[in-house]
């Protein structure tokens, strides 16, 4: 168990300030991202922790017990938050410890022991429901207006120089329903190449699953007019999102597409060979919300109100949080 503690967040104070909450991290940074975004918006301090079960015990998840050797311990927390099925099991441990009075938050369809959670969040597309289940059309994040605007009022001194008006290109990659083939790779560098040719300036962002085939026919593509990350340096992903004027998504990632539509800014996402029907239904909700648009062969403006379901989850967690407390005769 690897315990964080330079990674507490402080927000605007939507629960007592000695409220303690302990986040439960899986290792996977969309079920983390996810975590984190809803802790901070709580507005107080948190405390990360990432569980590493033995392998028989991730096995197991999240059907079996948490890792004796890798378990949390007292003194429980007032709020746990996790997400991911590897912490399915401690986050009943903690439930179990503090003999019901730490209040769990669930991020994704846990898959397992649903009825033990306080809270439950997954978004529209996914079928899960129930009395302690909420749904919203975009995934939980740490891009709010705040961060948002901090970042254009001091821009990253790698992309101002860049010409306007700038256009972010964020990529994913191969997962259990997309794949990057050849034919996605050489139309994602055609619009790379179409973007610097028009004479905007483009951000690019790879994530840890992008194919380096990708990212290369990119590079040779826009043959140095564009800031293309190389990994080096702090990440530029949130001042790539703020200063953007339209962005360029790849429909692989419903976490990546959520936070690009917490912009305001045009959202046109590229679908990768494959597909899910969940995928489809998130994308279509976002069409129908006016945030996103298929990619239809250039860019396009329209403008739409941010969407930003982050500050929605947090606000539910505290007033069922609240009501969890005079439950149990807490003031």
């Amino acid at each position: 168990m690897v315990i964080d503690l330079n990674n507490a967040v402080t927000g605007d104070g939507l629960l007592p300030p000695d409220t303690r909450i302990l986040v439960l991290g899986s290792g996977r940074i969309g079920h983390e991202v996810n975590a984190r975004g809803v802790a901070n918006a709580l507005g107080v301090a948190s405390e990360f922790v990432s569980v590493r079960p033995r392998k028989v015990f991730e096995f197991a998840a999240p059907w079996g017990p948490a890792d004796f050797a890798d378990a949390v311990r007292p003194p429980w927390p007032d709020i746990a938050i996790a997400s991911g099925r590897v912490t399915v099991p401690y986050l009943r441990a903690i439930k179990s410890g503090s003999r019901g009075r730490t209040f769990t938050l669930f991020l994704q369809d846990p898959r397992a022991w649903r009825g033990s959670a306080d809270l439950i969040w997954v978004p529209e597309h996914d079928s899960l429901r129930g009395p302690n289940v909420l749904t919203t059309l975009t995934s939980p994040h740490s891009f709010n207006s705040e961060a948002l605007m901090g970042a254009r009022a001091a821009v990253d001194p790698r992309l101002a120089s860049l010409p306007q008006p700038r256009v972010a290109m964020v990529l994913g990659g191969d997962s259990g329903a997309h794949r990057f083939e050849a034919k996605d790779i050489e139309a994602m560098a055609a619009i790379a190449r179409d973007i610097v040719l028009s004479g905007r300036g483009l951000m690019v962002t790879p994530s840890r699953r992008t194919p380096p085939a990708l990212t290369q026919a990119i590079r040779s593509a826009v043959a140095g007019h564009a800031f293309v990350w190389d990994g080096s340096g702090d990440n530029p992903y949130v001042q790539i999102l703020a200063n953007a004027e339209a962005i360029v998504v790849t429909g692989d990632s419903v976490n990546m597409v959520g936070e690009a539509c917490a912009t305001g800014a045009p959202v046109h996402v590229y679908e990768p060979s494959g597909g899910s029907p969940k995928i489809t239904r998130f994308i279509d909700g976002l069409i129908a919300a006016g945030a996103a648009r298929r990619w239809s062969g250039q860019l396009q403006d329209w403008r739409y109100v941010p969407i930003d379901a982050t500050r929605e989850i947090a606000e539910e967690a505290v007033r069922r949080y609240l009501a969890h407390r005079a439950s149990f005769g807490w003031a």
